[in-house]
């Protein structure tokens, strides 16, 4: 499978570092990265991309946020998915994902690893958690890096490069698909559009 190459789509970099260690974790490449403009764009344009999902593989990752089913979503924004693509949905944030490995996320951020939730997806706000935990991170790169410097912020001014970081060098998929069905989904279905798609070229 390794000669397989696939498009992705996703709201910003975190989502891209994600999509791209999924893509290389199930042992394909990753082609050129779409979207990366937020929600919204990927919303504008998500029948192209299944249009163009007719003939070769497509990844489409956004998350839940504030919806309430991560089903309904999808046959909202995209009904009838063309035989190569993979539209999946981050149970509630892409972060969601990356807490769910939990061994490693202690381990890069130097936080105690049973501060982390055993169940991600019922988290309401991960990114919120993130910034919580960083607080009581024993590295001060990555209190300053994550923690807003005050009041105005959400997060910290590092808080996408660290993350990518994390998911791209340290993230483990096998690990975090035990702790997150919808991570577990989302590579089961990257598995099935690429071996449909390799069997039919």
């Amino acid at each position: 499978m390794a000669a397989v190459s696939r498009t992705v789509a996703v709201e910003g970099l975190v989502d891209k570092a994600v999509a791209k260690k999924m893509v290389s974790y199930i042992g394909a490449s990753c082609l050129r990265v779409c979207g990366l403009k937020g929600r919204d764009q990927i919303r504008r344009k998500i029948a192209g991309y299944n249009n163009a999902a007719r003939l070769a593989p497509w990844l489409v990752l956004v998350d839940l946020d504030r919806c309430q089913c991560a089903p309904k979503l999808k046959g909202k924004w995209l009904p009838a998915p063309t035989p190569y693509m993979c539209f999946r949905v981050a149970v509630r944030t892409i972060e969601a994902w990356l807490l769910a490995d939990a061994k490693n996320f202690a381990r890069f951020f130097n936080i105690p690893e049973r501060l982390l939730p055993s169940h991600p997806k019922s988290v309401s706000d991960p990114k919120h958690l993130i910034v919580t935990l960083a607080k009581q991170s024993r590295k001060r790169d990555i209190r300053e890096g994550l923690v807003p410097a005050d009041s105005s912020g959400v997060v910290g001014p590092r808080y996408t490069t660290l993350l990518s970081e994390f998911a791209s060098a340290f993230g483990d998929i096998r690990a975090a698909c035990r702790r997150s069905p919808s991570l577990q989904r989302a590579v089961r279905c990257l598995k099935t559009v690429l071996g449909a798609y390799g069997r039919s070229t």
